[in-house]
């Protein structure tokens, strides 16, 4: 009789009875992340900022719950802060009691992903002091402080899996993104440096993101769309397909080409973050439809 190891595998839940934390996951892309991790059995902590996605995080969660029978649980916290992350353990160790570490007895937190971020688009003139604080608070400090506080949680046989979402623009130079380009630049140094000093816990690796179907994409300055804009005729898959939704097809339309969808990024998360993924370690793995080519 097969083990319930090898059943789980051969069904897709190749992460049963995993934890896994996921930053900026009430929404967008880290939404999508979470539905993934949980249609392959992964409990989910559900990790944002605002009152405004109390909501929305407590519906995903109920909904990973019903349909994929996981243990999903929302939390509201700031990422930028110690006192943020400790409610983040705290919250992760009163709802998921069975995700242990078998030698610690302690909280085991398998798989990390920071999805959330803040994104700027201004000429560099606009650019102000303010902004660049806050920026790279949200997009390199909140990374940090958190990957700091989950370190005593992480796996001890290099199975624990942490993923961090860069960004497209910090290749290719994209126009007014001074602020936001320079933190995704700073995300995937971090992976380098983290791949070796957590090598015996796990992976970390980076995801080039390219502009996707997301509020912050739909949020962003017309001036940053036509921006981005000339670079479809140079992206392989940013041609408009005839199955496209109704909105990527009037985005192709007005701006020459698609962008991604946020399930398409998460499936190239969630093959980061499998146990086939073991021998991939410090590395910028491209989402971006080939914007730019990276292995």
């Amino acid at each position: 009789m097969a083990s319930s190891a090898a059943v789980n595998m051969a069904n897709g839940r190749v992460h049963e009875g995993k934890l896994a934390l996921i930053t900026g996951s009430a929404r967008s892309i880290g939404a999508s992340i979470a539905r993934k991790l949980a249609a392959q059995g992964a409990n989910v902590c559900i990790i944002y900022l605002s009152a405004a996605s109390d909501e929305p995080a407590q519906k995903l969660a109920a909904e990973l719950a019903k349909d994929h029978g996981v243990t999903a649980v929302p939390c509201r916290a700031d990422v930028t802060t110690k006192e943020g992350c400790a409610t983040i353990l705290k919250t992760s160790e009163q709802s998921f009691p069975a995700n242990k570490n078998s030698k610690t007895g302690k909280l085991q937190v398998d798989i990390l992903v920071h999805s959330a971020a803040l994104f700027h688009a201004m000429p560099l003139e606009a650019v102000t002091v303010e902004d660049f604080d806050k920026v790279y608070r949200t997009n390199v400090l909140g990374p940090i402080l958190l990957t700091q506080a989950v370190q005593p949680h992480l796996p001890n046989d290099r199975s624990g899996r942490i993923v961090l979402l860069s960004s497209v623009g910090s290749k290719v130079g994209l126009a007014y993104l001074t602020l936001y380009g320079g933190t995704k630049g700073a995300v995937e140094s971090m992976t380098r440096t983290w791949a070796r000093e957590l090598a015996e816990r796990c992976t970390v690796n980076s995801v080039c993101v390219g502009s996707t179907a997301t509020d912050m994409f739909a949020h962003a300055s017309e001036e940053a769309k036509q921006a981005i804009a000339l670079f479809y005729p140079l992206t392989p898959l940013s041609g408009v397909r005839e199955w496209d939704s109704p909105e990527m097809k009037e985005m192709g339309q007005k701006y020459g080409g698609r962008v991604a969808y946020p399930e398409e990024i998460a499936a190239i998360v969630a093959n980061i973050c499998s146990p086939d993924a073991a021998y991939q370690t410090g590395c910028l793995i491209s989402a971006n439809g080939g914007q730019w080519m990276s292995s």
